[in-house]
């Protein structure tokens, strides 16, 4: 049975657009194409976290319909990511060619060293909200009773306003 499964993509070195849709569609070639599928727009924000001089990042959140479970689906994002060239060892928050996370995975709960679902900060970044916001307004994470749309009405956050990149990619 599938699972809906929210996964943000965000780059911020390179051909920023490429490679957000060459992911993509790496993601959604692990999925039954008649399968539902979501994606939000492209937005470009300000880098969060990372070194001063980090140039914008683009960002979106895609769903897909996932058979399998948590682990093998972060073994999969990580081979996205390395197929794109981000090296396997890198420092926490620095500029990337591609970064791809798991925000949810349906119902599940999972907290270990190399996977949190749901994602632990994703409740806190416009620039995951905002996205996540214009497909899933209405979700509920897992042991939370606030919407997303009530999350992102309600974010306290010192990041700048999201520009839109592009609606349909």
């Amino acid at each position: 049975m599938a699972t809906r499964v929210g996964i943000a993509l965000g780059a911020n070195l390179g051909q920023r657009l490429t490679n957000i849709r060459v992911a993509r569609d790496m993601l959604r070639g692990l999925v039954d194409p008649e399968s539902l599928y979501l994606q939000a727009p492209i937005y470009q924000s300000q880098a969060v976290d990372c070194p001063s001089s980090s140039p914008d990042f683009f960002n979106t959140v895609i769903e897909i319909d996932y058979i399998g479970e948590p682990y093998e689906l972060l073994r999969m994002t990580q081979g996205v990511e390395f197929r794109l060239g981000r090296d396997a060892v890198h420092e926490q928050n620095s500029p990337r060619l591609i970064d791809v996370d798991i925000l949810y995975f349906g119902g599940s709960v999972v907290g270990e060293d190399i996977l949190n679902i749901p994602h632990p900060r994703m409740l806190e970044r416009r620039f995951v909200l905002q996205p996540l916001n214009d497909i899933r307004p209405n979700l509920i994470l897992p042991g939370d009773s606030a919407t997303i749309s009530e999350h992102f009405r309600y974010l306290d956050s010192d990041e700048a306003p999201l520009t839109l990149v592009q609606s349909v990619w």
